[in-house]
């Protein structure tokens, strides 16, 4: 079977069983602040294990794209080295929502993999939870009833609570698991150790491919274990892993799944692929590098398409890493020293088409991002072996720990590489300092974004209904609260049964306003923000009464801001397809109270042309005063046939919201707020226009009262410029006469200044003093610039031979000093003027430097240039 056999034979397995199948999430989370990444199938589920959302099916199956780097699950420097780490993979899943459970899961898996797959049922084995006696739990006796019906009992091992008891995190839904691993050995090495003792025991070839979780527990933050309302099923299979056993490889990367693009990289770079290759061998990097392309590959190109660009924060860094690494081993090893990671995206895109479209539909746009990128990282790469070189001096033969650190976290030199060439120069690196220096980053980020969240207290058990697009006032009562504690600041999170609040969403920012309870107490919302599902208003303290009925009340004045910003992105979108070309499609986007932040796909500037065309074409429809078409509730697939437009890395559901002005002319799936009639945004103004990154760029723009005052404040501010330039009628051809006239002076001014300059040169050369050969001059000169006393001292080497100058200047208030060497002075005499203008510099409170023959400092002081002209004489003495 190919990979797309087997991923298709779970999903007609499963589809046979009665779950819905449904499509992968995006890799990208939005909506839960503890995770910025799908690093699991249940993911995209876990509303509804918390209870915070209705399963909209009983039973569920996918294949879901994942990406484990960071935090608890972090694979990235395994990654290449082994046969069966990956950055991005596919989890192949099963769920059920308080439908079936062991029996059936386990049932189901057993016939899945032994009857459709054929795989070999001697070499599985299957483990069951043993029990924790501190937790209170027994050994799920249950599961491995089940499994006796399939499994001789020395193929059913028992597994600790690490292994066998999987948690969602520190708190939240959690209970014994039930893994299956595949011992892919020779007969012969079976024969002689049995399997048994090599699961979970990190051998590269027993390897886990299928868990089944029983959801049975809350875990909350006290510890305790609270049972479930509902159990349920989540499993997750690794695709890669599963592919690898079916068709009898012995690595993840022999599999159909990788073996197309290593065989592209082994064609490109002119070197085999030797797949047997281990530690020590001559091609043991030059495998692991190919591996490590073919795998960052696919991290970078999904995560791109999902709409998360490399940037230096948060989860643009993760993908900035991932690429980074993948550059610095295609040109550490594979000896690529112009851009090639980028070429393997209309391969991949290709690979996953039918199956990821996210990735074919934007390949153009995610290859020249990774291409950007490379070139950036390559010039970085450049930079970083020449400030090794800087380093590389020295008798101690040692490059500090602190450097190598500088060198990873600025230059992207992983320590391996900065060892590797310290080796090559027989140096060694500091390898305790650079793990004092990486913890103590750790410990800032961690004491940065440190956050203690406490247990959710339920009043009352209710779904919340949004009111907010139809009404900014509701009534309504509080379900549910808890305390939150970030960089010593307290807050509560509280959730209601009915809110007008707009949860911050889709680039639209949260709203806030206030809670009124009966007896006047009034409790402001300072942020709305929305969690698993959770519509979450942030208050600074709980009410009196907290069982009491409430009206909560919007900010409406901004509220409407944000409305008319929001609206105006739409009209703001669909004008540049108009100008720009239909290729232009969102990237991001910010819709605040004060302005709007649009960010598209285009890989040139923005004219100011164009951008008046766009501006007109909103204004356009603005003062056309088009009626809002709102559908709500409209069939997913049905909206998209009807030419709506979707946005990659959005997750929408099985019904969506379509927001229209114009049919012909914007048409978007959008949950934000919107005005009545495009009238209300009053005007459109564009004020700014730049480049995000490769292939983005970014507009800002203001609508309504905010445009008003900018036109408001720009009137003023020509008025004021009229009124200085003595009220001419043509403004501009005024400035141009005077900058005309002030370029004139410059010239002049410039004349004078070197016409001064060469006068002092003669009478300078004539106080030079010889000194042990050396013709010395220290003079404090007259002269308003840093490059009028460059070119005197580049005169006065011309005239004067083994010169050695010091000349001391003030130059706009400020001391400097210039030192000037002849060459013969620094290779004779071992004279260094960089040296010399470092020691000068101490007489001014300043610093300085430069090349050997020719160097410069500034400081404070200017009283201490007397002293640096009498010091000056000491370096020849």
């Amino acid at each position: 079977m190919t990979a797309n056999e087997i991923r298709q034979a779970f999903l007609d397995f499963f589809a046979s069983k009665g779950h819905s199948i449904v499509p992968s999430a995006p890799i990208v989370v939005k909506n839960d602040p503890t995770l910025m990444f799908t690093n699991a199938g249940m993911n995209q589920f876990k509303d509804i294990f918390l209870g915070e959302a209705p399963a909209k099916s009983p039973r569920v199956a996918d294949t879901q794209r994942c990406l484990r780097v960071s935090g608890k699950h972090n694979d990235l420097e395994e990654v290449g080295i082994d046969t069966y780490h990956h950055t991005m993979f596919e989890m192949l899943g099963n769920w059920s929502f308080g439908d079936y459970f062991k029996k059936e899961a386990i049932e189901w898996s057993w016939e899945l993999l032994t009857d459709v797959y054929k795989i070999d049922k001697n070499r599985l084995y299957v483990t069951i939870f043993e029990g924790d006696d501190k937790e209170g739990l027994p050994k799920d006796q249950e599961a491995f009833d089940f499994w006796k019906a399939y499994v001789p009992e020395d193929h059913i091992l028992l597994g600790n609570k690490k292994d066998n008891f999987w948690e969602m995190g520190e708190t939240g839904p959690c209970g014994p698991c039930s893994e299956i691993h595949y011992d892919n050995r020779t007969d012969a090495e079976r024969a002689n150790v049995s399997g048994a003792t090599l699961v979970n025991a990190d051998d590269p070839q027993v390897i886990e491919i299928w868990n089944n979780v029983f959801m049975q527990f809350n875990r909350l933050k006290s510890g305790e274990l609270q049972p479930l309302p509902a159990q349920h099923v989540d499993t997750g299979m690794g695709f890669e892993r599963l592919v690898r056993v079916i068709q009898g490889k012995q690595s993840n990367y022999d599999s159909d799944v990788f073996s197309p693009v290593i065989a592209f990289i082994a064609q490109k770079s002119g070197k085999a692929y030797n797949a047997a290759a281990i530690p020590g061998d001559a091609d043991w990097n030059t495998a692991v590098a190919m591996r490590v392309l073919a795998d960052h590959i696919r991290a970078v190109s999904f995560t791109i398409a999902d709409g998360q660009l490399p940037s230096n924060n948060k989860a643009g860094y993760v993908i900035r890493r991932i690429l980074r690494r993948a550059v610095r081993y295609s040109y550490q090893y594979l000896e690529f020293k112009e851009p090639f990671l980028n070429q393997l995206v209309p391969l991949l895109a290709d690979q996953f088409k039918g199956v990821f479209d996210e990735l074919s539909s934007q390949k153009d746009f995610v290859q020249k991002v990774i291409l950007e990128e490379e070139v950036s990282f390559l010039r970085t790469l450049s930079a970083g072996i020449r400030k090794f070189k800087e380093v590389a001096s020295g008798p101690d033969k040692v490059i500090a720990g602190a450097v190598a650190f500088e060198l990873s976290d600025t230059y992207g030199f992983p320590l391996d590489l900065t060892e590797l060439m310290a080796r090559e120069i027989g140096w060694s690196v500091d390898t305790a300092g650079f793990e004092t220096a990486l913890q103590a980053q750790k410990t800032r980020s961690r004491a940065a974004s440190a956050i203690d969240t406490g247990d959710w207290v339920s009043l009352k058990e209710d779904d919340t209904t949004f009111t907010g697009y139809d009404e900014t006032q509701s009534i309504c009562h509080i379900t549910k609260y808890r305390k939150v504690t970030a960089k010593g600041k307290e807050q509560f999170q509280v959730v209601l049964d009915k809110t007008p609040f707009y949860a911050e969403s889709g680039g639209q920012v949260g709203d806030t306003g206030e809670l009124v309870f009966p007896d006047g107490e009034i409790i402001y919302v300072t942020d709305t923000r929305k969690e698993n599902g959770l519509t979450v208003h942030f208050v600074d303290k709980l009410p009196e009464d907290i069982d009491d009925a409430l009206t909560a009340i919007v900010d409406k004045d901004r509220r409407d801001n944000i409305t008319n910003n929001h609206s105006a992105t739409h009209l703001l979108h669909a004008a540049m397809k108009q100008v720009l070309g239909t290729h232009v499609n969102q990237k991001g986007s910010l819709v605040n109270n004060d302005y709007l932040r649009f960010d598209f796909s285009h890989f040139a500037k923005v004219t100011d042309d164009e951008l008046a065309q766009i501006e007109a074409i909103v204004n356009g429809k603005v003062r056309e005063n088009i009626a809002l078409n709102e559908q709500r509730n409209v069939p997913y697939d049905e909206a998209i046939t009807s030419g709506v437009t979707a946005l990659f890395g959005e997750k929408y559901g099985d019904f969506v919201r379509v927001i229209t002005f114009d049919d012909a002319f914007s048409k978007e799936l959008c949950g934000g707020t919107h005005v009545k009639a495009t009238g209300a945004i009053g005007y459109f103004k564009i004020t700014s226009e730049s480049a995000v990154a490769a292939g983005v760029r970014r507009i800002e723009a203001i609508t309504g009262v905010g445009a008003e005052n900018f036109i408001n404040e720009q009137t003023k501010l020509v008025g004021q410029v009229k009124e200085l330039l003595k009220n001419p009628k043509d403004i501009s051809k005024s400035i141009e006469s005077l900058l005309e006239e002030n370029s004139r002076l410059k010239k002049e001014i410039e004349k004078s200044i070197l016409e001064k300059s060469s006068g002092l040169k003669d009478e300078l050369a004539k106080t030079a003093e010889a000194i042990n050969g050396v013709n010395f001059i220290a003079q404090q000169v007259e002269l308003p610039n840093a490059d009028a006393i460059k070119n005197l001292a580049y005169n006065l080497k011309d005239i004067v031979p083994n010169l050695y100058l010091v000349l001391a200047a003030v130059i706009d208030g400020k001391p400097n000093v210039t030192v000037m060497v002849a060459d013969d002075l620094v290779k004779d005499k071992g004279l260094n003027a960089g040296s010399i203008v470092r020691e000068l510099a101490k007489e001014i409170q300043g610093g300085g430097g430069g090349q050997s023959f020719f160097a410069t400092a500034g400081g404070k002081d200017v009283s201490g240039l007397p002293a640096v002209l009498a010091k000056a004489k000491s370096f020849i003495a």
